[in-house]
C-alpha cells in the first residue's frame, strides 16, 4: 500500500514558539501513526528522514524538528537552565495534541531521541500504543564511558591527532576533521561512500560533536550540561506497551549502552543489525524498515 497523500508540512504553536513538523501519509486512515524523534541534541528531522519509508505500508509518519533546531524556533539566547527533558516532553505532548493523535500513536526515537522516547513512555501515556528505541542510551554516564572506550581503541596516531588538536583548540583543522572521520566511519555510518543525506547531516554540524569534549558539546547544545547524571534505568519497568530495541553491531550505542533496555523493559524485542553502526535506518535501510513495519503491524 502506498502513502495516499503527499507530505504535509506545518507549525504547531508551543507557547510563543513554533514546532515545525511534516506528516507523510494520512493521519485519518485508521492506522496508528508513528511519531519520530530525532537525535542530537541539536540534530534535525533529516537525520532520521529515512523512516518516511514506513509510510509506504499505509501508516502515517510524523517527523519534526525539536525546539532549538532546524525549522523550529531556535532560541539561541536561552541559558542552559532553560533546556530540559521536561521541556521536550511538553513539546512532544503539544504536537500530539495539535495533530489530534494523542489518543492513538506509536513512538520511535533515535539516539538522544530514543532517550527522550523512553522518558515519555515511562509516564505511561494513555494514547501510546508501541515504542521503538533506536541506538539510544539509557544512562548518560554509561554512554560517555563507552564512547570514550571506542575512541581510545582508535589507531594510536589517530587518537594522538585528536588529543593534540583538542588541547590546542584547533578543532576545525583539516587534520582533526580527518582523524574524527575514522571514528565516524567505524561507529556512526559504515557505508562507503557516505550517502548524500549523511554528508548533509554532518555538514550542518549535527553529529560532528561526537568527538568533542563534554564541555565543548555542552556549549554547542546546552541541554547536555543538564544531562551529565541523567538516567532512566530505574524507571524502565514502568513501560507497558510493546517495545522494540534497534542497534548496530558496530554502534557507538554499544551492547553495554543498550543493555538496560533489554534488562528492564518488559518483553522488549531486540533487532541487532550486523552490518550497521549508529544508523541502521541508513546503513541497512530496507532491512531496518522491514523490521519496523513488521513490528508495528504485529502489535497494533
Amino acid at each position: 500500500m502506498k502513502a495516499s497523500k503527499p507530505p504535509q508540512e506545518g507549525y504547531a504553536s508551543f507557547g510563543s514558539w513554533q514546532t515545525w513538523y511534516r506528516v507523510t501519509g494520512d493521519l485519518q486512515n485508521g492506522l496508528t501513526p508513528l511519531v519520530i524523534l530525532h537525535g542530537g541534541p541539536g540534530c534535525t528531522y533529516d537525520s532520521v528522514d529515512a523512516f518516511r519509508d514506513v509510510a509506504a505500508s499505509g501508516r502515517a509518519i510524523v517527523q519534526f524538528d525539536h525546539l532549538g533546531s532546524g525549522f523550529s524556533t531556535r532560541l539561541e539566547d536561552k541559558p542552559s537552565s532553560f533546556w530540559s527533558v521536561e521541556l521536550y516532553l511538553e513539546e512532544l505532548n503539544n504536537l500530539l495534541d495539535h495533530l489530534r493523535i494523542s489518543e492513538d500513536y506509536a513512538l520511535l526515537g533515535h539516539s538522544w531521541g530514543g532517550a527522550l522516547a523512553s522518558e515519555h513512555a515511562v509516564l505511561t501515556p494513555a494514547g501510546l500504543r508501541a515504542l521503538i528505541i533506536a541506538n539510544a542510551p539509557a544512562d548518560m554516564r554509561t554512554w560517555q564511558a563507552e564512547t570514550l572506550g571506542l575512541r581510545e581503541a582508535l589507531p594510536e596516531g589517530v587518537l594522538q591527532t585528536l588529543i593534540g588538536h583538542e588541547q590546542a583548540g584547533t578543532l576545525h583543522s583539516a587534520e582533526y576533521v580527518q582523524a574524527s572521520q575514522v571514528y565516524f566511519e567505524r561507529h556512526v555510518c559504515r557505508l562507503r561512500p557516505w550517502p548524500e543525506e549523511v554528508v548533509r547531516i554532518f555538514s550542518r554540524g549535527c553529529c560532528a560533536t561526537t568527538m568533542e569534549s563534554v564541555p565543548q558539546r555542552a556549549r554547542n547544545f546546552p541541554l547536555l550540561s543538564n544531562l551529565q547524571d541523567w538516567s532512566v534505568v530505574e524507571r524502565l519497568p514502568r513501560i507497558k506497551v510493546p517495545s522494540l530495541l534497534i542497534s548496530g553491531r558496530y554502534d557507538e550505542a554499544t551492547p553495554v549502552v543498550v543493555k538496560p533496555y533489554l534488562d528492564n523493559v518488559p518483553n522488549i524485542r531486540w533487532a541487532l543489525f550486523e552490518n550497521s553502526s549508529h544508523m541502521p535506518h541508513i546503513e541497512e535501510r530496507v532491512a531496518c524498515m522491514g523490521t519496523v513495519v513488521s513490528f508495528l503491524d504485529e502489535c497494533l
